[in-house]
């Protein structure tokens, strides 16, 4: 049975999942807010285990995909050193995302990614 707190958690993670090129996915800016960790600490862990990430787990986000979703990602204004990704993100898609935590093996990412499995839009698609 789904509580109050629960229901807001699956909204907050609903509300950062796009679809991109038809596919659901969460941009690694996100999954690192969901997750609490850096984004770069995200990235890393894809670096560093490649063989976990096979085709369609992530998708690399286009230059011209990241100008569309500028509403979606940090822009470059005056925000402070390190405040801006140099990077093109990568997005994630709901087998990523499983496993990504089974990578970082936090309890803050199983609990994010016990909540992405409710969520009704990666289902529908």
């Amino acid at each position: 049975m789904l509580t109050n707190m629960d229901v807001l958690k699956i909204n907050s993670v609903e509300e950062k999942i796009i679809t991109l090129r038809g596919i659901p996915v969460i941009l690694d800016s996100d999954v690192a807010q969901l997750y609490e960790v850096e984004t770069k600490r995200i990235n890393e862990a894809v670096r560093n285990n490649p063989e976990k990430f096979p085709e369609g787990y992530i998708l690399d986000v286009s230059d011209k995909e990241k100008k569309s979703l500028r509403s979606k990602i940090s822009t470059l204004e005056k925000q402070g050193r390190g405040q801006h990704t140099k990077y093109l993100p990568k997005a994630f898609t709901e087998q990523g995302l499983y496993m990504l935590a089974t990578i970082l093996k936090s309890p803050k990412a199983t609990q994010a990614t016990l909540g992405i499995s409710c969520c009704r839009h990666f289902r529908r698609v």
